[in-house]
């Protein structure tokens, strides 16, 4: 027997938006779900993306721009403007 997800479980599906706000995902998976966001924004046409990391001490916003930082298909980030975020959101520009 299978311990993955049956068949008759429910599956959460996500509208992929320009932007996302991480503070409802368990620190440990906001790297894989940085990536993951990342190839479906790219794939959506995308090419500037939100990320909210939150302002806090300053640990998730430096994990989240290690990730995109070694990501492929981002051309450049920066801190978001005081109007979208400030320092607890990171804009990234997306490769075309």
């Amino acid at each position: 027997m299978s311990k993955g997800r049956d068949d008759d479980d429910p599956v959460l599906v996500l509208e992929i938006e320009d932007s996302i706000d991480l503070h409802g995902f368990l620190p440990r998976d906001v790297p894989s779900v940085v990536v993951s966001y990342l190839e479906a924004a790219h794939e959506k046409g995308f090419r500037e993306v939100r990320l909210i990391h939150g302002r806090g001490t300053g640990f998730q916003r430096q994990r989240v721009r290690q990730v995109i930082a070694e990501h492929p298909l981002v051309d450049r980030f920066g801190d978001a403007p005081a109007t979208r975020g400030g320092w607890g959101a990171t804009l990234v520009w997306l490769k075309a």
